[in-house]
């Protein structure tokens, strides 16, 4: 599939961000965090990278989306837009993870990953890495619990971690007081849409897709209006 063109859409976290790429990586994105509404943001930033890419819509091939985990209005915003763009254009997808994309721009280290995302009620979305020949691999299912509860098995593991992501900064105070534990810097706290690009395209090379009607976001629990409705009804 030579040529391909990627869009990439994520918003699993409180940054907004898309890109556009291929072989060559990302040759165009857009990132925000600070005062952004996704369903504001999102739609004219597509149109912008467009444009800083010279790329017309109809030149777009794949669209990629992060499904999460992350927070449920982001995700759903993301995944919606993105499936839009692609039934317009009559395109394939492809689907990835928010704590793949915060791991793999680590994938130059040695020791373990861990992926840390701020899951808001004290938790945290989750998962662990480790570095192979090109990028990184899990070792661990992504999963959502206490911060305490993530410092202490990483302390049970006994080797050098470093985590990254908006979770690992936000309970900066836990993580700090264990050890072997080692935070990244700030500018790795989200989820990266030119990440998206770049793990995409080798998917989309070995036509890795899935149509919109089969991509679903990863919520990993449920949603506090959920949560609330059946809080009410037991009540």
């Amino acid at each position: 599939m030579d040529g391909v063109i990627i869009l990439g859409v994520e918003t699993a976290t409180s940054q907004v961000g898309c890109a556009l790429g291929g072989v060559e990586g990302s040759i165009a994105s857009f990132h925000a965090t600070r005062g952004r509404r996704h369903a504001e943001t999102l739609a004219p930033a597509i149109q912008f990278v467009c444009a800083q890419a010279r790329v017309e819509w109809r030149e777009v091939s794949v669209v990629a989306v992060d499904v999460g985990p992350g927070l449920f209005t982001g995700l759903r915003v993301g995944i919606a837009t993105a499936k839009a763009v692609a039934q317009t254009l009559r395109v394939p997808m492809i689907g990835l993870s928010s704590l793949d994309l915060l791991a793999f721009p680590q994938r130059h280290g040695t020791g373990l990953i861990a992926a840390v995302v701020d899951a808001r009620r004290s938790e945290v979305f989750c998962a662990l890495y480790r570095p192979v020949p090109g990028g990184v691999q899990r070792v661990t299912p992504a999963r959502v619990c206490s911060p305490e509860e993530l410092a202490s098995e990483l302390m049970a593991m006994g080797e050098d971690c470093l985590l990254v992501g908006d979770g690992a900064i936000r309970y900066r105070d836990v993580f700090d007081d264990a050890r072997h534990l080692v935070l990244a810097d700030a500018g790795f706290a989200y989820p990266s849409a030119s990440s998206l690009v770049e793990l995409a395209h080798p998917r989309a090379i070995r036509e890795e897709f899935v149509q919109p009607s089969e991509l679903f976001p990863m919520y990993l629990r449920k949603s506090d209006a959920e949560i609330n409705w059946e809080g009410r009804r037991s009540a």
